[in-house]
């Protein structure tokens, strides 16, 4: 695990939201699933209509008041004009939706196929997708609703009329506009997903916010006491996705102990194996440690840098097989890559220890260090990419740019894998004229 080297300034990284800690967990929770938008889009459209029927009832009300029976005689003609358009609406909005959902469903299974099944998330979490759904769901429903507060027709007696759908029909043919709109930049945004240059972007960007998310390591100041006891995992099985850091601070505060995290963000738990071990005096009661590590199906990017890098490489691999033969697009993932490391060569990457008020550390986190996310990001590639001269010049020339940028203690592992991939290529091309062509740095591989 390597220790502090380098500036713990990071100006360069992208800028980070302001948002509750205890919330963020939740927040990645919602963002992962495909029904909670369109939910509250659907409550939203009926709370809407509830109120503006009832603003319709009042504008008639009052122009009874004033006798203004013309008035509502032109309201009534303009809501009979209207209502043939809410008809043709909401019988229209259900095969847009269908088109969404076809759109989706294809861009879906092309990018699993051609890059990894990892990247569904992306398409899973888009909120212009989500958007889009959303306001469709919410226009249908609506137009369904206005469709109830219609009495009559234009020749309908103005003395009994008791509500016009004049806001409601309005705002109808507002959400249809919306709606219009949100499906051109829906298929816009879907089609630049489908391309693998946005892909790998997106999945950067990601990283960068979760590697800005977490906050530097620091060398040990002393060694923690004996080991007393281990806290066992009870909850479900799943992957390790987030840490309550406050919730495990506190419980050890209280207890006067230090706890260190056995597993790493990403990590596979089942129930009985030991989450927790515990420094310095007996175990926190179990209802202080109750939801402090959080668990869920996949991977995120919430606390986890290197997850961003596991898809990077899996898009480069699919690409190097030889079903695939995408050198182009492996090209494409190392650039990125190397973009990430040459932010994380100048973090503290050691242990998280995290402190309470006082100052005293309760909590020991272990993150990947230098060296595994060098080895995550280049060897499954370089064992791939002897045979592919694009592929190693861009290698080379990346591994050469971290040389430069790297302090002299975190050199040795961009050494190593430079050598391992000269080794490589030596062994698999024979002619010394081609073997001198792979092993050229180039950033764009061959041009």
């Amino acid at each position: 695990m390597s220790g502090k080297s380098g500036p713990s300034d990071r100006s360069w990284l992208p800028p980070r939201a302001s948002q509750p800690r205890a919330l963020a967990s939740l927040r990645e929770r919602l963002r992962d699933t495909f029904w909670f938008t369109p939910t509250v889009g659907l409550v939203c459209a009926f709370v809407l209509w509830w109120v503006l029927a009832e603003v319709d009832t009042k504008i008639v009300a009052h122009l009874k008041e004033e006798q203004a029976y013309e008035e509502i005689a032109d309201l009534l003609a303009f809501a009979q004009d209207t209502r043939l358009i809410v008809t043709t609406i909401s019988a229209a909005m259900m095969t847009f939706i269908g088109v969404v959902f076809s759109i989706s469903l294809v861009a879906v299974q092309m990018a699993s196929g051609q890059l990894t099944p990892r990247v569904v998330r992306i398409f899973v979490r888009s909120r212009i997708t989500k958007l889009t759904l959303t306001v469709f769901l919410a226009t249908f429903a609506f137009s369904l609703l206005v469709l109830t507060s219609y009495e009559g027709g234009a020749s309908a007696n103005p003395r009994r009329v008791t509500s016009v759908p004049l806001l409601q029909s309005t705002l109808t043919l507002g959400m249809v506009g919306l709606s219009l709109l949100l499906f051109i930049a829906f298929v816009s945004s879907t089609l630049r997903l489908m391309r693998v240059g946005p892909v790998v972007d997106h999945i950067a960007h990601e990283s960068f916010r979760a590697l800005e998310r977490q906050p530097g390591g620091e060398p040990e100041e002393a060694p923690l006491e004996p080991e007393t006891t281990r806290v066992m995992h009870r909850a479900r099985a799943g992957v390790v996705r987030d840490v309550n850091v406050a919730r495990l601070v506190r419980a050890a505060r209280r207890r006067g102990v230090v706890l260190r995290l056995i597993p790493r963000i990403g990590d596979f738990m089942v129930p009985g194996m030991p989450v927790l071990a515990v420094h310095g005096g007996a175990a926190p009661p179990p209802y202080t440690l109750k939801y402090a590590v959080s668990v869920g199906v996949e991977r995120t990017a919430l606390r986890d840098p290197a997850f961003g890098l596991r898809q990077l490489s899996d898009i480069a691999l699919r690409a190097l097989s030889p079903a695939v033969n995408d050198p182009t697009t492996a090209v494409q993932c190392l650039d990125r890559m190397v973009q990430f490391l040459a932010v994380a060569v100048r973090l503290p990457l050691g242990p998280l220890h995290h402190r309470d008020r006082r100052g005293a550390v309760r909590l020991v986190q272990e993150v990947p260090g230098w060296s595994d996310l060098v080895d995550l990001a280049f060897e499954e590639i370089r064992g791939c990419a002897a045979g592919n001269p694009q592929v190693t010049r861009r290698l080379l020339a990346g591994l050469d740019d971290l040389l430069v940028l790297a302090a002299e203690e975190r050199r040795q592992p961009l050494l190593r894998h430079r050598a391992l991939l000269v080794e490589a290529v030596e062994r698999t091309v024979p002619e010394a004229a081609e073997r001198a062509f792979a092993l050229y740095p180039d950033r764009q591989g061959i041009g």
